[in-house]
């Protein structure tokens, strides 16, 4: 597929050399970070017309290179189909390119739907897939066509899919019917309350460093006067919070493929356009980090009574992170807090280190 059809390359942006921009490449390399701008939001009830991206490009194009080694690479703004699942299929099809070359795509814009894609697309690559996301609303709705509503159950309910976990972070009670909520517990899989967000990052980390997708809507992210997002919210994660959730997105041992949908492209407020630009940069940052970490690790191992049962929970002594179970491939062990562990000395041990 000849991908110059369907993308609009971005316009050139003046900066300087220590800027971002100044070394962005405009076409798919081995272990880069490829963004893709995509406009289409039909699966939220707007429209599919090309949007310009330029007031976010502007922002992130003028943030600081730092000491960044990882290429950037701007493909520019996918051209919607003819229908939604066409802009689907489409976007599938670019998402497996960066997969061949090991690059790490960041889809920004489009709505939440567009989820689907990038599950679908790295499910062809690997399997067992563990999927985070960021989201106010916990929808299993059903149907044929593809909306914001049903995405997750077309995930979840696929034969053809291999889940292995899923994380669903940022809900908000008061904005969502009970069955799905408790649905998703039942299956054992995570659903975590925005105030267990908020502040710190310390509890929900670890939901998100074995990954291999994360997805974020905007409609998590508080809204001022001129709002994110298409659906904005007057309670969400702050603009630190979310900077900070990023960094951590990027820091994950396994991060493959992220979405940021539901930004609001038609805002004026030069603050929003600014947010997104940071949000993209603090994933970098994050993903650069993650990459000088060394490969070997060691860990400390403390065991702890709870009960008449002795769990271990081990602390990896470069990055400090903790874990639980004895496993001495950490690939099994289950990402944890040091929260967590202080908890178990006091008698607690979370559900989800229980899971059989």
């Amino acid at each position: 597929m000849n991908f110059e059809d369907f993308i609009i390359a971005p316009k050139p942006i003046k900066t300087e050399e220590w800027q971002l921009g100044a070394h962005i490449a405009n076409e798919i390399l081995e272990d880069s970070i490829v963004l893709l701008f995509v406009s289409d939001n039909r699966g939220a009830r707007g429209d599919a017309e090309v949007q310009d991206f330029m007031n976010v490009r502007r922002e992130f194009y003028r943030l600081s290179k730092l000491d960044f080694e990882i290429p950037m690479v701007d493909l520019g703004d996918l051209v919607s189909g003819k229908s939604l699942e066409d802009t689907h299929y489409i976007l599938q099809e670019v998402l497996s390119a960066c997969h061949y070359k090991r690059a790490i795509p960041v889809v920004v814009g489009g709505s939440t739907d567009f989820a689907y894609s990038l599950y679908a697309a790295l499910d062809f690559h690997y399997k067992k897939i563990n999927y985070t996301q960021i989201n106010n609303v916990v929808s299993l709705a059903q149907g044929d066509e593809i909306n914001e509503r049903n995405f997750l159950s077309k995930i979840l309910g696929s034969k053809n899919f291999e889940i292995q976990n899923y994380h669903h972070l940022g809900y908000q009670k008061h904005l969502n019917e009970l069955d799905s909520v408790k649905l998703i517990k039942e299956v054992q899989f995570d659903v975590i309350r925005l105030a267990e967000m908020m502040n710190s990052t310390e509890r929900t980390e670890p939901y998100f460093r074995k990954t291999d997708l994360v997805t974020i809507n905007c409609d998590a992210i508080e809204s001022g006067m001129d709002p994110f997002s298409i659906n904005p919210q007057v309670n969400g994660l702050n603009k630190r919070e979310i900077c900070a959730y990023m960094k951590e997105i990027g820091l994950s041992e396994n991060l493959k493929s992220v979405g940021i949908f539901n930004f609001n492209i038609y805002s004026d407020d030069r603050m929003n356009h600014q947010l997104l630009a940071q949000m993209i940069w603090y994933l970098i940052e994050g993903i650069n980090i993650q990459r000088s970490h060394p490969k070997e690790r060691k860990f400390e191992t403390y065991w702890v009574m709870v009960g008449e049962e002795s769990h271990a929970f081990q602390r990896d002594t470069f990055r400090n992170l903790w874990y639980f179970g004895e496993d001495e491939d950490s690939n099994n062990l289950i990402p944890c807090s040091r929260s967590d562990f202080e908890e178990a000395k006091r008698g607690y041990l979370g559900e989800r280190f229980t899971r059989k």
